[in-house]
């Protein structure tokens, strides 16, 4: 039975399109990703007989990864002695001579968040504090923005069959195109 390059193409591409997508969804997700952004910083000024003024800031870190993170590591320029992770979860702090230091998560889950809040006092700066966020993976992403809520899971199921359908509108056209040029 002979078949003609419409039938090859029409069999071809949505195949085409299920194993790139397959191994597209295989690289992009079978690892971890660490984001990091600023929570929030802010200036009190405690009044009284003496007025004391105090900063604080904090800095949230996420796997938003499908693998756990090993070794995520918070550096620090200067690590202020006033610290304190919510939710509670099992860190260390390693600190050097200089005043600098690494507060170190030994695992972060998939999806797993965790919230850094310090407190200080002038002149030390909030921006004089962090300096990166690490894992054994690679370093974090570290984003400026605060996070937006995720679309439910039909909009993201609906917006996977959308790309789909076009992935496999061009690999169709695609196989036709060699085909007709074979």
């Amino acid at each position: 039975m002979d078949l003609d390059s419409e039938t090859i193409a029409k069999i071809a591409a949505p195949a085409l399109s299920a194993i790139l997508a397959g191994l597209i969804k295989h690289y992009l997700e079978a690892r971890s990703k660490i984001i990091s952004f600023i929570g929030h910083a802010s200036v009190f000024t405690i009044q009284g007989e003496q007025p004391a003024v105090i900063h604080t800031h904090s800095v949230v870190v996420r796997n938003t990864g499908r693998k756990a993170a090993t070794n995520v590591r918070l550096s620090h320029a200067v690590l202020p002695p006033n610290v304190t992770v919510y939710p509670p979860v099992q860190y260390t702090i390693e600190r050097n001579p200089e005043g600098a230091g690494e507060i170190v998560f030994p695992s972060l889950v998939p999806k797993e968040q965790v919230a850094v809040s310090y407190l200080y006092f002038p002149p030390l700066l909030w921006s004089q504090i962090n300096v990166s966020t690490k894992s054994d993976e690679g370093f974090a992403k570290i984003i400026s923005v605060i996070p937006i809520p995720q679309p439910n899971k039909f909009v993201v199921a609906c917006l996977w069959g959308l790309m789909f359908v076009g992935a496999s509108f061009l690999m169709y056209w695609l196989v036709r195109l060699v085909i007709a040029t074979i």
